[in-house]
């Protein structure tokens, strides 16, 4: 079918009976690596890795499609313009650097709140998209669990707050991975 003779609905449908799992995947792989870098580097290497490894997330999840059977960037697949409607989301997630690094200027070590908060509100829009609540637990939880700990661990923001962001993206894909067996 192509995109013209199907109703918005019927791609919704299309859309929504979908994996789900590079794009949480390469988000998880992302904060790990940048985990790791604040338990073992520098802060100044730790930042570069920070900015390094959460602007790759959408290329590693492109990479990683081809192995989850969702392929982004199969030519074959009839369009979805929930598709177009997801980039759209992540070009949101990437023109948040623009208030992040102001604040990273001023105090570096805002970097993993601003980042991790501000990257995270694409899963408002997934979740309203698949009509599942996931979206909305991962980007509640996480901005309620990045400033907690911003405030609570300020010695350990480069390492508690990308280790709890890996958590929350373990926790949505299982919910993502069962939703299908629920619903």
């Amino acid at each position: 079918m192509e995109q013209t003779k199907r109703t918005l609905e019927e791609q919704r449908v299309e859309y929504t009976n979908r994996n789900f799992i590079a794009t949480p995947l390469a988000g998880l792989i992302a904060w790990l690596i940048v985990g790791i870098a604040g338990l073992t580097l520098s802060m100044q290497a730790t930042v570069w890795v920070l900015f390094i490894a959460t602007g790759s997330i959408v290329y590693l999840g492109l990479f990683i499609s081809k192995f989850t059977g969702e392929n982004f960037l199969d030519k074959k697949k009839p369009k979805n313009v929930f598709d177009k409607l997801f980039f759209f989301t992540v070009g949101q997630a990437i023109l948040v650097y623009s208030i992040a690094i102001p604040f990273f200027m001023m105090d570096y070590s805002s970097l993993p709140l601003t980042i991790g908060i501000l990257t995270g509100l694409m899963w408002v829009p997934f979740s309203w998209i698949i009509n599942h609540w996931v979206g909305i637990f991962h980007s509640v939880t996480r901005t309620l669990v990045v400033l907690l700990l911003w405030y609570l661990l300020p010695e350990y923001r480069f390492v508690a707050i990308p280790f709890a962001i890996v958590l929350i993206y373990m926790v949505s894909i299982i919910i993502l991975k069962n939703r299908k067996k629920v619903e």
